[in-house]
């Protein structure tokens, strides 16, 4: 009776009053697959400066871990309300870069709730709708076959101050995009780091051999890892 009713209390448990452990078997595979394609979406449409091969691999981490902690917590009132008091005190101090980065984050957290509440067909449409709303939205952009993102870091060999406005206004001939990443001023000395996206390899060169009629300067291109 005894080995019964411990078969009964596990049978229980893993039933219907649960997710079952299968469940939550295709709830997990299917959050991976949703969210790692949506990793290949945003490194191949997305716009954002930082380094989106990179970005994408924590977009899994993300779906999957909200996903676990819904799957814990939704059968709970007092997980759910333990959840609420641990996310109170949990502060992110890394800053978002872009916007378009935070909407890619959000829709990573949108496929683990969904996922994590059982909620398949829901979700899955969701992300074929978001998949399709991005690929239409990018198919008339004209993208360059080879793409540059580049740090360029510009300093004076004299004691004559950088011209910002002139280096900016050079650059924006062969970029997409300009951001500052850094920028020193000590006694005579000037430095300026800027992240740019080149519109290709052959703007490069171009804004190269401009670069060098400023004159008293010397700078260097680094691949944006």
């Amino acid at each position: 009776m005894q080995g019964e009713n411990f078969l009964t209390d596990i049978a229980n448990q893993f039933g219907s009053g649960e997710s079952s452990i299968v469940d939550f078997l295709i709830n997990i595979f299917m959050t991976i697959i949703l969210s790692y394609i949506m990793g290949l979406v945003y490194s191949k449409y997305g716009n954002s400066l930082s380094n989106r091969k990179k970005l994408m691999q924590t977009f899994v981490l993300i779906s999957v871990t909200v996903m676990l902690v819904i799957s814990i917590v939704k059968s709970s009132l007092a997980l759910s309300l333990g959840l609420v008091g641990a996310l109170s005190i949990v502060r992110f101090r890394t800053a978002i870069k872009e916007p378009e980065e935070l909407v890619y984050f959000f829709v990573a957290i949108a496929l683990g709730l969904g996922m994590g509440a059982n909620q398949r067909l829901v979700t899955l449409a969701g992300a074929i709708v978001i998949i399709l709303y991005i690929v239409i939205q990018n198919m008339n952009t004209v993208k360059n076959v080879v793409q540059q993102n580049l740090i360029v870091t510009i300093s004076n060999t004299s004691d004559k101050s950088l011209d910002e406005n002139k280096i900016v206004e050079l650059l924006n001939k062969y970029s997409k995009k300009i951001d500052l990443k850094r920028l020193d001023a000590v006694n005579n000395s000037s430095e300026i780091s800027l992240n740019i996206e080149f519109n290709d390899f052959e703007s490069i060169i171009k804004a190269k051999n401009d670069l060098k009629t400023i004159g008293d300067i010397q700078f260097s291109f680094i691949e944006n890892y």
